[in-house]
């Protein structure tokens, strides 16, 4: 397999299929050219895995950022980062609020997301899960040297 940066100087017209191949014949007879190997079914599952969880990492910092600047609207201020939800929600939850109703409820919503997230989180670095990350690592390492 020839990597896109090795192709791309190659590519002499508009981006289609018929010129992208012909760019990739001309990348491939040069005898200069490196190729890179396939990545296996396993390896491609592990890096799906690095890309999930990154995923859910950002989806949660998006609902934890988007429910710290709701609340501070209302007077209710917390420090950023996941480990301070617990005060958002303390202050969601206290029963002499004086947050209107419907803010407790969407705020609640919130929490119950963010609270879902940080589930799947975690179970992206169960042990078994963590194996496969470090082998993944290695690869990811070992692969660098080829060359």
């Amino acid at each position: 397999m020839v990597p896109p940066a090795y192709v791309k100087p190659f590519v002499k017209r508009q981006k289609n299929d018929a010129a992208d191949a012909e760019a990739i014949c001309d990348a491939a007879s040069r005898p200069t050219t490196r190729f890179v190997e396939v990545k296996t079914e396993e390896q491609q599952a592990r890096a799906m895995l690095f890309r999930t969880r990154e995923l859910l990492v950002r989806q949660r910092t998006q609902l934890i950022n988007a429910l710290r600047g709701h609340l501070a609207e209302h007077g209710v201020v917390a420090p950023q980062g996941p480990a301070n939800v617990k005060e958002l929600a303390l202050a969601v939850e206290e029963e002499k609020t004086s947050l209107p109703l419907l803010v407790v409820e969407l705020s609640r919503v919130f929490l119950e997301q963010i609270g879902g997230l940080s589930k799947k989180i975690g179970e992206c670095q169960e042990p078994s899960w963590n194996e496969n990350l470090e082998l993944c690592r290695g690869v990811a390492i070992n692969s660098e040297n080829i060359g």
